[in-house]
This record gives C-alpha cells, structure tokens and sequence, in this order.
C-alpha cells in the first residue's frame, strides 16, 4: 500500500538518498588511511646558461632636414561693409481683456447633521461549526 500514501518520486528520492548515505560512510574510511611518509627527492642545481652577445648596429648619421622655404602670408579679401538693418516699428496691439465671471456662492452646510456611524462590538462571537 505503500503507492497509494506516496507519490512515486517521494519513493524514488528516499532510495537515492539512502543509497548516497552508504557511499558517504564508504569513503570515511578512505581518510583514515595513512600513507608512509616519502623522503623529498633532491633535484640537482640547474647550471646558468650565459646570456647570448647581441650584435651591435652600426651608428648612422642623423640625416639633416632642409630648410623650408618662407612663404609670404597671403592677404585676406576686405568684406563690404553693409549698414545694419532696420527693423519697422510695429504698432501696440490692445491686451486681451477676460470677460468678467460672476463670483460662485458656497452654500452653508452647517446646519447638516453629521451621519454617525454604528457601533461595532469590540468582541464577535466565533462559530464552532466549520463552513
């Protein structure tokens, strides 16, 4: 009866970790081990190789630029002058005026009542049926 209380994964998942705990005590035995101690083996001095000659290069003289010729500035062209413009004069325009919007009245709402909310318990009763 036991597919009926669990579903077939819940099974599968309780046999993989049974089966991975086993394997976890297995191995705690592989660190008890103790391996015998080997003496460190001795490597032989390297020999230093000497460093290659490089060959020289020959000296070159550093070559001598010519000069450069001067040459004269040239003359920037003279713009005409324009006189400035003038702008026409424009006459004033009349500022819009609003149309005059008559005042609203408040109405007085003091003599309202105020509505009052009821009074609630400050405990409530529990049912002890379920729905």
């Amino acid at each position: 009866m036991l597919p009926h209380k669990y579903p077939s994964f819940v099974i599968s998942l309780l046999i993989i970790t049974l089966t991975s705990i086993s394997i976890i005590a297995e191995a705690r035995n592989l660190l008890e081990i103790d391996f015998p101690d080997f003496p460190k083996p001795e490597f032989p001095d390297l020999p230093e190789i000497p460093k290659p000659e490089l060959p020289k290069l020959p000296e070159f003289p550093k070559p001598e630029l010519p000069d450069l010729p001067e040459f004269p500035k040239p003359e920037l062209p003279k713009l005409p002058e324009f006189p400035k413009p003038e702008l026409p004069d424009l006459p004033e325009l009349p500022k819009p005026e609003l149309p005059h919007l008559p005042s609203l009245e408040v109405p007085d709402l003091s003599h309202l009542p105020v509505p009052k909310f009821p009074d609630l318990p400050n405990e409530f009763p529990v049912s002890s049926e379920k729905p």
